[in-house]
This record gives C-alpha cells, structure tokens and sequence, in this order.
C-alpha cells in the first residue's frame, strides 16, 4: 500500500522500518519510507496488518491518489471489477501457486 507522505501525521506514531529508493513511472527515483506494522482496513472488508510506504505525491486537483497493492487486495480477499470499477469479495483464497 502506498500513501502520500502528506498523510503521515494524520495516523499517529508510525516505527520506520527502512527507507528506500523508488522508481516511478518516469524513471524518476524518489525516496519512500516503509513503516508498520499498521492496521489496513478497506470498507466492506475485513482489516489486515502490513506495512504502508509513504512518499512524497503531488496532488491532482487537490486529491490524492493512494495505491492499493495486490498483496493487500489478496489479503483482504478482494478482487478488482474492472466493469464495475469497484472491489469484490473473493470467495477462496487461490494457493495454486504455493507448493
């Protein structure tokens, strides 16, 4: 899950877990901060427990746009609607690929 670094304040006292570097999707390499262990909750879904990187976005129109990884929709057992442009519940988790 990635935040803006803007954010930060606003969810209380966060341990830094390490500092790294980013590439964006211009090749620009940013600073982040990964921090955690935080409590994720994402409406309708039950709550997990992670690590959120912050780092320094630019606002488009005043309005952020925080990222919400695929581990974490894996975790919260959400899948993404592309039709709907909306989260669903997923119903199993798929452990295919572990073994």
């Amino acid at each position: 899950m990635v935040l803006p670094q803007a954010w930060k304040n606003r969810l209380g006292k966060l341990n830094l877990i390490r500092q790294i570097d980013c590439e964006t999707a211009t090749q620009e390499i940013v600073k982040g901060e990964v921090c955690g262990p935080v409590e994720v909750k994402i409406e309708g879904f039950d709550p997990i427990y992670g690590e959120v990187l912050f780092l320094n976005m630019k606002p488009e129109d005043g309005i952020y746009e925080p990222l919400i990884g695929y581990i974490v929709l894996e975790q919260v057992q959400a899948a993404v609607d592309m039709l709907g442009h909306r989260l669903i519940h997923v119903r199993k988790a798929d452990l295919k690929h572990i073994g």
